[in-house]
């Protein structure tokens, strides 16, 4: 009687092959858990919640209660947040190209290895960022000052009247002036790190066809280094719409010139804390991350299209 011998099973590769990729799925996953947990509780909570506060009103008679978008209504027709805005758009649109020529120039002075004593100078350049922000105001604060400040000495020493830097007048200039001696280091580092990586064969090259400095820095160096000036410019729009440190610090030294609502982030500030106004301080807050995304996108977008 003959036995019938059953054919040896042959393994799926396909299958074989989908299993470690089933079991290797979720381990990328634990790696970025612990960050996103942390993102999603210090960053996404918070914006969530000021959404959430944003849609109701504080009410002496029944407590909160549910108004929709009236806050918002309230913000588009509110005169302080608008001269907030303006105030913060006018500073950006002067204070962010000055800022980030000098830093331009400064980076292509370095790298142009003509500068004696590179080393110190770029140090020296940077140093500023290193100083807190709160100290640095207090410092040029202390400098501005008429009656006690560097300003006030050699109105003394000369006989003459400079005009006083912290009045209404001039007070945005001076915080500018703060802004752009703290953060002109920090944007040069950028600009000549990217410089730094532009390949030596395209100056040989350049050298070879008989091109100068001028035409170097226009056809090779600004070009390279346009996805860090595109960087830079966002940084530097977020950090105008987040004006802060520099005007609440100066508001003790200038009362009359900067009020409670010089800035956006002023003006939710004081609504929260002064005015126990939490959803409308929310309010301000949402409207001005939304232009800051808007405009933050717009200028990457430009970016782009020039460096396809």
């Amino acid at each position: 009687m003959t036995q019938t011998v059953p054919p040896p099973v042959v393994a799926d590769p396909l299958r074989t092959a989908r299993r470690p990729a089933r079991r290797g799925r979720w381990t990328g996953w634990g790696f970025v858990g612990p960050f996103m947990a942390v993102f999603a509780l210090v960053f996404l909570a918070p914006i969530v919640y000021s959404i959430y506060l944003s849609l109701f009103r504080q009410q002496l008679v029944g407590g909160n209660a549910f108004v929709g978008f009236e806050n918002y209504t309230r913000a588009f027709g509110d005169p302080a947040f608008w001269s907030s805005l303006g105030r913060v758009t006018l500073f950006l649109a002067v204070q962010v190209p000055i800022m980030l020529g000098i830093a331009l120039l400064v980076a292509l002075a370095l790298d142009s290895g003509r500068l004696y004593g590179k080393s110190f100078f770029r140090i020296s350049i940077f140093m500023p960022y290193a100083v807190p922000a709160v100290v640095a105001t207090l410092m040029w604060g202390f400098m501005y000052g008429t009656r006690f400040g560097l300003v006030g000495n050699i109105n003394d020493a000369f006989g003459i009247s400079l005009p006083n830097p912290l009045s209404p007048d001039l007070v945005l200039l001076s915080i500018g002036n703060i802004v752009t001696w703290s953060f002109v280091g920090y944007n040069m580092l950028i600009f000549y790190s990217a410089l730094r990586v532009v390949p030596a064969s395209l100056y040989e090259a350049a050298a070879i066809d008989g091109a100068g400095q001028w035409r170097v820095i226009r056809s090779i160096k600004l070009p390279a280094i346009r996805g860090a000036l595109v960087i830079a410019t966002i940084f530097s729009i977020i950090g105008s719409f987040q004006l802060f440190n520099e005007p609440s610090i100066l508001q003790k030294l200038a009362p009359n010139a900067i009020t409670t609502s010089f800035t956006p982030n002023m003006y939710a500030y004081s609504l929260s804390f002064s005015g126990q106004q939490y959803n409308y301080s929310a309010t301000v807050a949402i409207i001005m991350g939304l232009v800051t995304m808007v405009v933050a996108y717009a200028v990457q977008l430009r970016g782009m299209r020039k460096e396809a």
